[in-house]
């Protein structure tokens, strides 16, 4: 008895001008790659290089006199704590108000059999391209007594049109309309529809919008910038704002002051200054930055999801 022949694959011979694509597809990619991560990279081995090295520009592809200095001043710094607690508490809360306003908006707008779903998918549209504008925003917050609060991070940009689409198209394109009809026979409410049906079927979507706003919220400052001034409640990015902004007004003293004789010590500790708050900008930046770079490769793949979602027709 005589086993069969297993049939050989036939390679696919590649023209010249396939081979030539394949390689400038790698070139370009290559390129591409280390066009992304070189600015991260270089904020790596700058935060643990020494100050003076990163000023003059000595660093390029690997550390200079590694330390940990930058780091430690970093620490030591209260706002620094202050701004992390305030993002640690406003970005999941503020996620979870994002959630509970965008959900229930895109199950009901996916319901063919809603009276007005045209008019009110308009009047959702037209906030996404004008808005009341900045002052007219201020002078509303201010009037409901949101300035200056621990809610004002939380409760604005409660909801975001784009995602809300993005989850319409879920709920119209990933569930089957047959799942409700058979529900409404069996006297099932739309409210138990979408709190025992949908969502449980939708964990794919809420784990995409819990990613997109929250890394909206964290990287967040100029809401902070317009509506806080209380150092208390300030988050990370607007403490991160604020030393970039004194290292470049303590470079530009240093830049602009007469020399004499008796200025000399003055402007030595200036330029130690300077020095340090260098260093202390990018490990904080990288500090800033970890939580999510963390994250991500573990979410990776919601984001792409989250694109093939928005990319369907709904």
């Amino acid at each position: 008895m005589t086993s069969a022949k297993i049939p050989m694959k036939k390679k696919i011979r590649q023209t010249k001008a396939d081979v030539v694509f394949d390689v400038f597809n790698t070139v370009f990619m290559v390129i591409l790659m280390f066009v992304i991560l070189y600015p991260l990279y270089f904020t790596v081995i700058a935060s643990f290089s020494d100050p003076y090295a990163v000023v003059n520009g000595k660093v390029v592809f690997w550390p200079i006199n590694p330390t940990l200095e930058p780091y430690a001043n970093v620490f030591k710094e209260n706002r620094i704590w202050i701004g992390y607690r305030n993002n640690l508490i406003n970005v999941p809360l503020g996620t979870l108000w994002n959630l509970i306003l965008t959900l229930p908006t895109a199950y009901v707008l996916s319901k063919k059999k809603l009276r007005g779903r045209g008019l009110f998918a308009t009047y959702f549209l037209i906030p996404m391209y004008f808005g009341g504008g900045l002052v007219p925003t201020y002078m509303q917050i201010k009037s409901m007594g949101l300035v200056n609060t621990p809610y004002t991070l939380i409760v604005l940009s409660g909801l975001s049109i784009y995602n809300m689409i993005v989850s319409r198209v879920f709920f119209q394109t990933s569930i089957p309309e047959d799942i409700y009809e058979s529900a409404t026979i069996d006297g099932a409410s739309d409210f138990r529809q979408f709190f025992q049906m949908a969502l449980p079927l939708a964990k794919p979507i809420i784990a995409v919008m819990a990613l997109f706003y929250a890394v909206g919220r964290w990287n967040d400052y100029f809401t902070a910038l317009i509506f806080i001034s209380d150092n208390n409640l300030q988050p990370l990015q607007i403490i991160l704002r604020g030393i970039l902004l004194l290292n470049q007004t303590a470079l530009a003293n240093l830049n602009t002051q007469n020399l004499g004789q008796d200025d000399i010590e003055y402007m030595l500790t200036l330029a130690r200054q300077v020095y340090m708050a260098e260093g202390m900008k990018y490990s904080l930046i990288f500090i800033s930055s970890a939580p999510l770079l963390i994250a991500y490769p573990f979410v990776q793949k919601y984001f792409v999801k989250g694109i093939m979602i928005g990319s369907l027709k709904g």
